[in-house]
């Protein structure tokens, strides 16, 4: 009987763990199946652009998997029963349960409104495609609107990454509008003295309002509350003050940090289930530096990699490798010709030299279309080697942690 390897998610790293096993386990012995709630790949990456009005690419699952002997399962999980090894799923025609040998758990993240009272009712968010693309229509509406008439005001609540890059985004691609980025603390703290400064310029050249030390403790229809008593207007208050995962892992039963993330060893499985690997947002992985991973695309690279490498080493009974699980820095884009690069040393804290201008955005626009061509090609044009499977694959979960 084949060994039946599950991959809950279709993103960056769920795609790749899906077609790096693929191509390296001999399909005699191993049967993949990936299960995505939407048909197509998400450039998470690009749904600010997607929102600000650009036309994003989106290959289509079938077409990314077909001729790899990946299945793909077009459903919504429901649960995960990792005692019995098997997953509930809904879809069109109901849905049901996959069982599995090997279960590999990267179902992102989404928007977090951290109990805010009306963020779910009337924020956007550009956490998940649809999201963007009612964000996106909104915009459309406002852009008739005359400034003079109190019209066309977007708010963007927090001033992480995400935030920083779809308000640079929205007031570039649409200068009809009037953008205000609200922080909670100093915008750009994080960054080096230099980048904050590159920032702040940035945010005047494109017309955008930056309010910082500002805590929103509501958000309405038509305008937001903050803690001090401010009251400000709104015809699009955007929602990007962090993200959050599903309870799903949580309520399985598996080991989880207070946030729901689950809690892996270094080869990225499941300290409470060792059927069970994570990778990308989903896993609670300590990086080299003994810090954990930050939720991004490059840690999703990292500990997918590191999740095939530890499942092939388990299953073919080969060494498992140690890939680097490193935090580098922040690649920003701000707006189509304007970026930073932010890299950080051995603490995570930002060096004290930065890039910023055309070149930085050049190189942050190389990663994304690399990350878009590694998911879409999640083979990797690459020969196949096909290892076999080993006679006895599943050693105990203590060996596996040596």
């Amino acid at each position: 009987m084949k060994h039946r390897i599950v991959v809950l998610g279709a993103g960056y790293a769920g795609a790749y763990a899906a077609g790096t096993l693929a191509r390296r386990l001999s399909p005699a012995d191993a049967e993949i199946t990936v299960v995505n709630a939407e048909p197509d790949f998400v450039q998470r990456l690009r749904l600010h652009q997607l929102a600000a009005g650009q036309e994003i690419e989106a290959p289509q699952l079938t077409e990314v998997f077909a001729g790899t002997g990946i299945r793909l399962r077009l459903a919504r999980v429901t649960d995960v029963d990792p005692e019995r090894q098997v997953v509930a799923v809904a879809d069109a025609d109901g849905g049901g349960e996959l069982g599995y040998d090997t279960l590999v758990y990267a179902l992102g993240s989404h928007g977090a409104d951290h109990g805010v009272p009306g963020v779910t009712e009337h924020a956007f968010d550009i956490a998940a495609r649809p999201s963007a693309l009612r964000l996106r229509e909104r915009l459309d509406s406002l852009d008739s609107l005359d400034r003079r008439d109190g019209g066309g005001n977007v708010l963007v609540v927090g001033d992480g990454l995400t935030g920083i890059e779809t308000a640079t985004e929205i007031a570039e691609s649409r200068p009809g509008l009037s953008v205000t980025l609200i922080a909670r603390g100093e915008l750009g703290a994080p960054l080096s003295a230099g980048a904050r400064s590159h920032l702040r310029r940035a945010c005047d050249r494109l017309g955008i309002t930056v309010r910082e030390h500002t805590h929103v403790e509501a958000v309405e229809t038509a305008r937001v509350l903050c803690a001090d008593g401010t009251v400000l207007a709104s015809d699009a208050t955007v929602w990007t003050a962090g993200f959050a995962v599903t309870p799903i892992a949580a309520t399985s039963g598996l080991e989880v940090t207070g946030n729901g993330r689950i809690v892996v060893d270094r080869t990225m499985r499941s300290v409470s289930h060792p059927h069970v690997y994570a990778a990308g947002d989903s896993a609670y992985a300590v990086g080299d530096n003994g810090q954990p991973l930050p939720m991004s695309c490059a840690s999703a690279g990292y500990t997918g990699r590191q999740a095939v490498g530890a499942i092939v080493g388990h299953l073919t009974g080969r060494e498992i490798p140690n890939t680097k699980l490193e935090y580098v820095g922040n690649h920003i884009s701000l707006g189509r010709r304007d970026g930073i690069l932010q890299m950080v040393d051995g603490e995570a804290e930002a060096k004290p030299k930065y890039m910023g201008g055309r070149k930085a955005a050049r190189i942050k626009e190389g990663i994304v279309k690399m990350s878009l061509w590694a998911s879409s090609h999640p083979t990797f044009g690459l020969p196949q080697r096909k290892h076999r499977l080993a006679a006895a694959p599943n050693v105990p979960a203590e060996k596996a942690a040596a």
